[in-house]
């Protein structure tokens, strides 16, 4: 197992920096590609990547081959000296860094003291090369190396180290797994990663403790374990965090939802309906979750309980976002999802969002405050609305039917791994029935996904759903169709021109609140 090496040193008093050792990612060299499936580049930090992914004869999978530019050694001896120069003049914190400001002002300090530096000893490169090492120098002393590179590419959403015996894996947004030209020079570059990670966050990876999930400073999340917990040597995975939050617009353009049912959750969003979002694995629930909280109006205050940070909500909105918080060595100071759970019905919120559904407590205390007025959102880990229904009423959550017959819709999503697309599989309503002694639940699927023609379709009609907003609002069945259909022209009005700024979206919702003419004759003038 890779041992813990020491991390940190004094240089004087008061100022504690954090070393780093000087084991640099390994690529190999792109060999002449087989089928190319696709070529594109990206730049970060001034560092420039060229990506080819291409089938390879002997190779299962397609082959992710990334360049960037290589240092010659007397380059790199340059630049180890201009790190040692910066450890001697940058205070980098040891430690805790929780606030993603807090990181790029530290990145830009140290990216400005090192580019003068690398200016003064390589005064004969252009400016264009100065910022390509200056960025490269910054990867490696506070980054993650050449994962770094692998992050900024928009197309990935997964990065799996397994081994240093192996490639480095990641999972485009298209193409599923690939292998990569990435490699990791040993086990423990693979555990000074984690370790990085986890201080930045306030936890650890031991010997004693060798499972760790964690959020990075990026919102990216983090798993890791060691050798020999994980028999082939260490991992991490990181799971991205999109960089531009998902829009409803963007749901619908893509088929994972229509604009009819997109209006329909629209509507019991806004008259504070109760909506569980179930799915399996990366089906997209949290992003649907996410979606769906630009139709919360502005002047609610929301508090959202995650174990990660994975919401974004609109700037402009009244949000409080709150994060358990894993025990320290000593087994301390652990913030549980349960304590934020109720600590948040002592904060006045409107509307209270929830990560995940896992144990009964928690679950009796989310359907507790929907019992004393509050809306709730969460997701489940369930692959139907009969099989969410069956999770939350048979142990370990177990549900009393009383308590979840105040529970009013479950949204199924579904991912079509043969073809690579989300769609959301049903969206079902609970219908309550039966005296106070014994009630029944029964199911109605509003709407369903038909795989036969990839098309969401009304398979029945709403009756608790359209109840319910007919007695919280006093409006007759003619108003709530004309309802629905402002808000079903107002989203295929902002898909159609390509809004798609979860902020954007979110005032034109608030908008149409405020005042619903402005926004359907801004729509109707087509501005």
């Amino acid at each position: 197992m890779a041992r813990k090496s020491k991390h940190t040193t004094k240089r004087r008093p008061g100022k504690v920096v954090e070393k780093k050792h000087e084991e640099r990612t390994e690529v190999k060299r792109p060999e002449p590609s087989g089928d190319v499936i696709s070529s594109y580049e990206f730049e970060l930090d001034g560092v420039p990547a060229s990506v080819t992914i291409s089938r390879e004869p002997k190779e299962f999978v397609p082959i992710y081959k990334i360049k960037c530019p290589e240092l010659e050694p007397g380059t790199k001896a340059v630049l180890d000296d201009v790190r040692e120069k910066l450890i001697e003049e940058t205070v980098i914190p040891f430690g805790e860094v929780l606030n993603p400001d807090e990181m790029e002002d530290l990145k830009g300090q140290f990216y400005r003291k090192a580019f003068s530096l690398i200016r003064d000893r390589l005064p004969h490169l252009s400016i264009k090369k100065q910022r390509t090492l200056t960025g490269i120098l910054m990867h490696n002393s506070l980054g993650l190396g050449m994962i770094e590179m692998l992050l900024q590419d928009k197309n990935l959403e997964e990065l799996v180290i397994n081994s240093s015996k192996e490639p480095v894996w990641i999972y485009h947004m298209k193409l599923g797994w690939l292998k990569t030209n990435v490699y990791m020079p040993s086990e423990t570059s693979t555990y000074n990663y984690s370790a990085q990670i986890g201080r930045r966050v306030g936890t650890q990876i031991t010997n004693l403790r060798p499972l760790m999930d964690a959020y990075m400073t990026s919102g990216d999340r983090a798993n890791a374990t060691l050798f020999p917990i994980s028999s082939h040597g260490n991992t991490l995975t990181i799971r991205k965090f999109a960089r531009r939050p998902w829009a409803i617009t963007d749901f619908i353009k893509e088929g994972t939802l229509s604009a009819d049912v997109a209006a329909f959750l629209w509507l019991a969003i806004q008259y504070e309906l109760n909506i569980v979002v179930a799915g399996g694995t990366a089906s997209g629930k949290t992003s649907l979750l996410n979606v769906l909280t630009s139709f919360i109006p502005p002047n609610h205050r929301v508090i959202s309980i995650e174990e990660t940070r994975e919401l974004q909500l609109p700037q402009f909105m009244h949000w409080v976002p709150m994060t358990t918080r894993p025990p320290n060595p000593e087994g301390k100071g652990e913030v549980s999802m349960l304590d934020l759970m109720i600590n948040s019905l002592r904060m006045r919120p409107d509307r209270v969002l929830v990560g995940e559904i896992r144990r009964s407590r928690e679950a009796n205390v989310l359907f507790e405050a929907i019992h004393t007025g509050h809306s709730v959102y969460s997701t489940l880990h369930a692959n139907t609305a009969e099989e969410t229904f069956r999770r939350l009423v048979n142990p370990p959550i177990n549900i009393p039917p009383s308590m979840l017959a105040s529970l009013q819709l479950i949204a199924v999503m579904h991912r079509d791994r043969r073809k690579n697309f989300r769609r959301i599989l049903e969206l079902s309503e609970l219908i309550a029935s039966g005296g106070m002694d014994e009630i029944r639940i029964e199911l109605n699927t509003i709407f369903r996904w038909v795989p036969s023609k990839d098309k969401i379709m009304q398979w029945g009609k709403s009756h608790r759903v359209l109840n319910d907003i007919r007695l919280f609002t006093g409006m007759d069945d003619e108003e709530l169709g004309r309802n629905l259909g402002e808000k079903k022209k107002i989203l295929e009005w902002m898909t159609n021109k390509g809004i798609n700024d979860i902020n954007e979206v979110g005032k034109i919702v608030s908008t149409y609140y405020i005042d619903p003419s402005s926004v359907l004759k801004m729509m109707k003038e087509d501005q």
